[in-house]
């Protein structure tokens, strides 16, 4: 069951869409909804100050990693200027400068005469962002951070393969005509070269001051996905739970909070290049995945390794019913294997998988009722039943 390189790049782009640009989109579609009540977020205990305080601008800053790089960057005493549409507002543990505009229709007037030290460029998808951000910001910041993705490299069949791996390459009329409906027209065929275009666009405005971060499936407490979170939450409720293939096959995440503090510290150290933002620092198997999260519940769960064939048989799918997971073999081999050493040497680090398990399983379970009534990833119930089943019969 090795998903086609369309399958690839939707599950790429529904990682990163998912996270940050498709509340966007569906708000675009609509009228404008009355803004939410501010949504406070506590201050960080125990961290030390910055020896220098940054002028930190970020584009963005309300979605997944947002809050928790804004939140990182007060308590390292840095200023903090946050620049989007002011949908989706916020309380913060202190002083934060709010600039609002619309960088889909080219509003970008609230950024022009400023200086910063740093810009963190978070939600971006298409080049034409990054152009627009460039005509106005360039020789206005001393280093632009580009969130990237994985899903800017060519391909995905190589284990281990690291940041000179070739990029994704854009083979329309022009990259800067796409829009966010030519990307979901095109099945998301066109979300990783328009991240890589986007990434060299970063590098003809900002020569030699780019940091380009591309990470992979990004989890915690806060995802409004459920990949990954379906995990611990079914584990949670116990029984007899379908997993993935024979178990061996390498997966890799990050936490978002590790992903973000980790960008707060490389602008400090001004670290310039290409890194992929994955986790741990060991290679990660979906069985030890899994048996490290059962071991954080207590409903004693059963866990069934079904074949990749017989799960293809049952059509039931990578990633999307199987959260995290991918088969390691043809075109995604490496799909969950992407070297991370450059990263770490860098200052990259980790949380325990136990402390992610357990505070995402709290976060959940923190939400509104309808909200834990219905998983946005994994596998139903009641196909969950049938395909055990049907396992039980084959084996007899």
């Amino acid at each position: 069951m090795t998903p086609t390189r369309r399958e690839l790049l939707q599950i790429g782009a529904t990682g990163a869409l998912g996270l940050t640009v498709a509340p966007a989109l569906l708000r675009a579609q609509s009228p404008a909804p009355t803004p939410p009540p501010p949504l406070a977020v506590p201050p960080m205990a125990g961290v030390e100050r910055a020896a220098k305080p940054l002028r930190i601008l970020i584009l963005g800053g309300t979605g997944f990693t947002g809050p928790h790089q804004v939140r990182y960057a007060l308590a390292r005493g840095h200023k903090l200027t946050l620049f989007n549409r002011g949908r989706r507002p916020k309380e913060w543990p202190g002083e934060v400068e709010e600039l609002t505009g619309d960088r889909d229709a080219g509003d970008l007037k609230a950024l022009e005469g400023r200086e910063w030290d740093v810009c963190i460029d978070n939600p971006t998808t298409l080049p034409k962002w990054v152009r627009d951000a460039g005509q106005v910001l360039q020789g206005k910041v001393g280093q632009y951070v580009f969130i990237s993705t994985l899903s800017a490299y060519a391909t995905n069949d190589v284990p281990g393969a690291d940041v000179d791996a070739p990029l994704a390459e854009y083979t329309g009329a022009d990259a800067m005509k796409e829009t966010m409906d030519s990307v979901r027209a095109s099945n998301f065929e066109l979300y990783g070269p328009l991240k890589a275009a986007s990434e060299r666009e970063a590098d003809k405005w900002f020569p030699g001051l780019v940091t380009k971060i591309r990470p992979g499936l990004i989890v915690g407490p806060g995802d409004q996905t459920d990949r990954y979170t379906y995990w611990p939450v079914r584990l949670a409720r116990g029984g007899d739970v379908v997993c993935p293939s024979e178990g061996g096959d390498a997966v890799q995440v990050i936490d978002a909070r590790d992903l973000a503090e980790w960008t707060i510290r490389m602008v400090e150290a001004r670290t310039f290049g290409a890194f992929n933002a994955v986790g741990p620092g060991y290679e990660l198997s979906i069985e030890e995945l899994l048996v490290g999260i059962k071991s954080c519940v207590t409903a004693g769960p059963k866990l069934h390794w079904l074949p990749a064939s017989f799960l293809e048989e049952q059509q039931v799918s990578p990633w999307g019913e199987m959260p995290v997971w991918v088969p390691a073999s043809g075109e995604t081999a490496g799909f969950g294997n992407r070297s991370n050493a450059r990263s770490i040497a860098a200052g990259l680090t980790f949380r325990p998988l136990a402390v992610t398990a357990l505070d995402t399983l709290e976060w959940f379970r923190s939400q509104p009722t309808d909200r834990q009534a219905q998983l946005r990833a994994g596998l139903a119930t009641d196909k969950e039943a049938k395909v055990l089943a049907a396992w039980r019969a084959r084996k007899g």
